[in-house]
């Protein structure tokens, strides 16, 4: 037996655990509901306890965690199975358009005595950057990853630093 399965603690609807939305806050039993609820993000979870999962019903489709004993883990997509096809369509996304207007600058530069020489090599930074930025922002979309949460945490750390 791993000794790590020794200090694992069990899922209870009772208990106090990590928020797995904004790692910030603690969710806890929500009195007369069989559900849970972060004191930071306020974020509404339903539980089930038979299978150690927490479920996010406030978006479409929900997300699910499950508790490991240690902490929330196996973040999906209720009914949506995301394969390794949209991985490489996302890299395909970002890595083509910048390669295909590299590849122009590259071949086709511009003559030395024009005004805008770097105009291609920095249109190709651009181009990646921005390709790079869209799959960013449909990842953080999908998974409601709470940027803002993130930045108040920081804030609220930064102001206890300085107050010490």
């Amino acid at each position: 037996m791993p000794r790590t399965k020794i200090f694992t603690q069990p899922f209870d609807p009772q208990g106090v655990y990590p928020c797995p939305v904004c790692r910030v806050g603690k969710i806890s039993h929500i009195p007369l509901m069989e559900a849970m609820g972060c004191d930071f993000c306020h974020e509404i979870f339903t539980v089930n306890v038979e299978q150690q999962q927490l479920k996010m019903p406030s978006r479409q489709p929900p997300l699910i965690w499950r508790w490991n004993g240690f902490n929330w883990s196996e973040v999906q997509l209720e009914g949506v199975e995301l394969g390794w096809g949209y991985g490489l369509a996302a890299i395909t996304f970002i890595l083509l358009p910048t390669f295909l207007i590299g590849i122009v600058a590259y071949y086709f530069p511009p003559s030395s005595h024009d005004p805008i020489t770097w105009l291609p090599y920095i249109w190709t930074i651009l181009t990646f950057l921005s390709h790079l930025s869209i799959i960013i922002w449909i990842f953080i979309e999908v998974y409601q990853i709470p940027v803002s949460a993130y930045l108040r945490a920081m804030n609220r750390w930064r102001n206890r630093q300085m107050e010490r």
